[in-house]
This record gives structure tokens, C-alpha cells and sequence, in this order.
């Protein structure tokens, strides 16, 4: 089996020569389904700066699963693990 986006040119000539082996699908169309993605934020640490975080996260609707940080030298690294429904949220 491969895959093709049906704008592919070699997709077009395998069609035209054997129509019987080409299987329309659709990506991306999960309806609930959500996909963990670990996201990294590195800052200047500050007092509010993972409350801000959180914000932007909760107006896009984005759930966090996990977070884990790491403050040094006035540094603050912070990983989360976020569900998300496709690749267009994470824009």
C-alpha cells in the first residue's frame, strides 16, 4: 500500500493505469480523538509565568495531561504534555 495526496503527480498516473487499486480515504476527520504532543517553554523565570502558561492554554481549550518544570539561574524550563485534536492546533 502507499499513500499519495491526490494532487501527487505519480498518485495521477497509478490511477489512470489501474482505477480498480485506488481507495479513497480521508485524514485528519477523528472527531473526539486527541493526540498527546509534548510541548517545551523556555523563560526568564518569573512569579505568574506558569499561571500564564495555563491561560493560553485553557483559551485555546487545550487540555494538559502533564507538566513538569525546572527553574535554575533564573531559567525556567517547563515541559508539557498536551491533547490535542490535529496538527493546525499546535499553530
Amino acid at each position: 500500500m502507499t499513500i499519495h495526496r491526490a494532487s501527487c503527480e505519480t498518485f495521477a498516473r497509478l490511477a489512470e493505469r489501474a482505477p480498480e487499486h485506488v481507495i479513497t480515504t480521508d485524514w485528519g476527520v477523528h472527531g473526539d480523538q486527541v493526540y498527546p504532543v509534548d510541548l517545551v517553554v523556555e523563560a526568564i523565570a518569573r512569579q505568574g509565568l506558569l499561571r500564564d502558561i495555563s491561560e493560553v492554554f485553557s483559551r485555546e481549550k487545550i487540555n494538559v495531561k502533564d507538566v513538569r518544570t525546572l527553574w535554575r539561574g533564573g531559567q525556567a524550563r517547563m515541559q508539557f504534555t498536551a491533547e490535542v485534536p490535529d496538527v493546525g492546533r499546535l499553530q
